[in-house]
């Protein structure tokens, strides 16, 4: 890499607008592009994903879980979705959630951060809650290989609340996160390459996120209810940073690449218009 992510995330939302469009090959959406529920139905669903969306979207995101359900030949079209998605000249960030411990987790670094992986990413998502400590390994390899991280802060899902609203000493464990990942970022121009998962439907933040220096994912766009217009008061001064997330909402018009490029370029344009 001969930038950081941050610099290249940074220079891809200014000349592609804000998205991030997940592929997420769900059966359900497997059945309604009328294709079979295996290996070759998921090839076909994700490969006209990143014809139709890879030459114009800033960034690609596919759910690693609905590749790896099919086994070896899942994670075969996963590792080719990466490489024609880059070649095209979309940002990759592989969602994948990880955390561990160790040589668990530098074993994961290797995997998705390291260059000549095959899974190399250009971004992944991790959890932190085995402590934010225990990434290290991974934002290690991700700083040496010039390639990012988002860790998860708070998320939209009911149960995420119990721990990541939980206060420590005065702070909620979600604020502590946002705090760490800011201390990561401090001093990197544009951006910061140590990013945050923060759902565009959670209903307040409570999050200072005024000094985190980086790039906020906010998945929940479209389908799972939010829109352009509720970023602002989700996010509020951060908005400059947040790269909002859309999946169902542009996947569903496919598996026309012309409709899925269509759908996709509408809501880059809307957010373009929100975030301006």
């Amino acid at each position: 890499m001969t930038a950081s992510f941050g610099a290249r995330l940074s220079a891809a939302v200014g000349a592609r607008g804000p998205l991030c469009v997940g592929i997420d090959p769900h059966p359900g959406l497997l059945d309604q592009w009328g294709l079979p529920r295996d290996a070759s139905g998921l090839e076909r669903f994700a490969l006209t994903c990143v014809e139709a969306l890879a030459g114009d979207v800033s960034v690609l995101k596919p759910q690693s879980a609905f590749f790896e359900a099919y086994g070896s030949k899942g994670v075969a079209v996963l590792e080719r979705v990466i490489a024609d998605a880059r070649s095209a000249g979309a940002l990759v960030l592989l969602d994948v959630k990880r955390g561990d411990i160790g040589s668990t987790m530098a074993a994961y670094a290797q995997a998705y951060l390291s260059d000549g992986s095959p899974l190399a990413a250009d971004a992944v998502t991790v959890s932190p809650y085995l402590g934010f400590g225990s990434l290290d390994p991974a934002l290690a390899e991700a700083e040496r290989t010039g390639r990012g991280v988002f860790v998860l802060a708070l998320t939209s899902n009911p149960e995420g609340a119990t721990v990541q609203r939980a206060a420590v000493d005065g702070r909620s464990v979600a604020q502590t996160v946002v705090d760490q990942a800011a201390s990561r970022n401090a001093g990197a121009a544009p951006l910061g390459s140590v990013g945050l998962v923060v759902g565009a439907t959670v209903s307040r933040t409570d999050l200072d996120l005024s000094g985190l220096n980086g790039p906020i994912l906010a998945p929940g766009l479209g389908a799972q209810g939010a829109g352009p217009a509720d970023l602002a008061r989700v996010f509020g001064p951060a908005l400059p940073h947040v790269l909002p997330t859309s999946s169902r909402d542009v996947l569903r018009h496919g598996p026309d690449p012309a409709a899925l490029r269509t759908a996709a370029l509408r809501v880059r344009d809307d957010l373009a218009a929100a975030v301006s």
